[in-house]
């Protein structure tokens, strides 16, 4: 009798803070795999403007009505990560061509580390192509609208954040 295998992807990133592209991926990717696990960054070397429990957070809020994803927090090597979470794909948004070389070489480098784990690209929606979370954070910062950017919840949190 063979083993049942479940297809469990881990899309990781600092989302500091998540976008609409970042849930238009999850969601897609929701579709396409058993699991998928949100691995939240903590990334201290980034600097992150919000704290890691805050990101969680707004990505388990915005990710609540999807029943096959997770969202973890973690701040050890992605690929040993993947090992512990027993997930052998990684899923990955490229928004522009100038994305792809840089993910080519990170999904290269994952595979020499791990030669059982697969890179899986996704590219956003059209509408969602030009955002970034560092595009997000400066219009927020310098309090214009970001509500066509991010879920709602999101949007309220970083006009806590930046008092504006």
């Amino acid at each position: 009798m063979s083993e049942q295998r479940f297809n469990i992807a881990v899309y990781p990133g600092t989302f500091d803070p998540i976008t609409n592209g970042h849930f238009d991926l999850i969601e897609r990717g929701a579709r396409m795999f058993d699991k998928i696990i949100i691995a939240v960054a903590a990334s201290p070397g980034k600097r992150p403007s919000l704290d890691l429990d805050t990101r969680i957070a707004l990505v388990n809020a915005t990710c609540a009505t999807l029943g096959n994803v997770e969202v973890v927090g973690f701040s050890n090597l992605l690929t040993r990560f993947m090992h512990e979470q027993g997930a052998t794909i990684m899923l990955r948004g490229l928004r522009a061509v100038s994305d792809f070389e840089y993910e080519l070489q990170l999904a290269n480098m994952n595979r020499a580390q791990n030669p059982e784990l697969e890179s899986v690209f996704l590219t956003p929606a059209v509408e969602n192509s030009y955002i970034s979370s560092t595009i997000v954070r400066e219009i927020a910062k310098l309090g214009g609208d970001i509500s066509p950017l991010v879920p709602s919840q999101v949007a309220e949190a970083l006009r806590k954040h930046y008092n504006t």
